[in-house]
């Protein structure tokens, strides 16, 4: 990743001092500043920066404001709101002009970085999820099985179509939140989860709903397990595991999805198929953090 060219915008002196250490700490190359509109822009036409952090309360003109007149003048310039408001109205209005993140003061120094770090990585980041992400879905699908089964499934060859496809019996959608948006779907027949349920409680399952229960679990763990396994890989992703979707029932259909990356691929067990399909989209996922 390229060294980040940055400026610091805010009208208070001591937060102008303390982010541009803060920042040169990081790693990162401070400008300079400014403490106002007319400042702001002469500093981006000057200076040229990469990002800019900005306040959001300042004299004349807030920092949405400031942000619109800099993406007139510069739309490749980043912005990342670094301020003590922080309410889901504002960051609506942020989202709006095309802000890239946003901070609430106090700052955390590893907090801002990795906030920075992650609008800045944002095409070379999605190469590199693209690359091992697949992989990384088999690896932990493949351990969960081992450690609950003893026995680990073989996957078929990989397909990167994005069509609609007919489900088995039972889907599983694992939303997956961070720096990019995606989706893990596990899909089987009812007699595949079944026989899961068999080798696990030793008994027939009660219901359906056990059944769901049972495939929602494992897909939890594998899509979690996952999760951790990529953010591990690189931490600017900070991939999350939202709670499961579940769908089943005859003559299901699984749309096509607005992702900018799938595989998917059939992992044969000793209980049956199990049809795996991820997929990722670009753009700003989450965008505020805490660590």
């Amino acid at each position: 990743m390229k060294n980040c060219k940055i400026v610091v915008i805010d009208d208070s002196m001591f937060s102008v001092a303390m982010l541009s250490e803060m920042l040169t700490n990081q790693g990162f190359e401070v400008l300079g500043s400014a403490n106002n509109l007319e400042e702001a822009l002469e500093a981006v036409r000057t200076l040229k920066p990469d990002l800019v952090t900005m306040d959001m309360t300042m004299p004349g003109a807030d920092g949405l404001e400031v942000t619109k007149a800099i993406h007139i003048m510069d739309p490749n310039v980043k912005v990342v709101v670094v301020s003590s408001m922080m309410d889901d109205e504002i960051v609506k209005k942020a989202k709006k002009v095309n802000v890239s993140g946003y901070v609430q003061k106090p700052v955390d120094a590893e907090e801002l970085a990795l906030i920075i770090n992650r609008v800045m990585a944002d095409e070379e980041l999605f190469k590199e999820l693209e690359e091992i992400y697949y992989t990384v879905v088999k690896e932990t699908l493949t351990d969960t099985f081992n450690k609950f089964f003893k026995a680990v499934p073989t996957f078929g060859d990989e397909n990167n179509s994005n069509n609609e496809q007919v489900s088995h019996g039972i889907s599983v959608v694992m939303g997956i939140t961070g720096k990019y948006v995606g989706r893990i779907i596990f899909d089987t027949s009812n007699e595949t989860v079944t026989n899961i349920a068999v080798k696990l409680l030793g008994r027939e399952p009660k219901n359906t709903q056990e059944m769901i229960n049972i495939l929602a679990e494992i897909a939890n763990i594998a899509a979690g397990n996952t999760c951790s396994m990529l953010n591990r890989k690189d931490k600017l992703l900070g991939l999350r595991v939202a709670p499961p979707t579940i769908v089943h029932g005859e003559s299901l259909i699984i749309s096509k999805s607005d992702l900018d990356t799938i595989t998917s691929s059939k992992a044969t067990t000793a209980f049956g198929d199990l049809y795996v399909n991820v997929g990722f989209k670009r753009g700003e996922g989450e965008w505020t953090t805490s660590i």
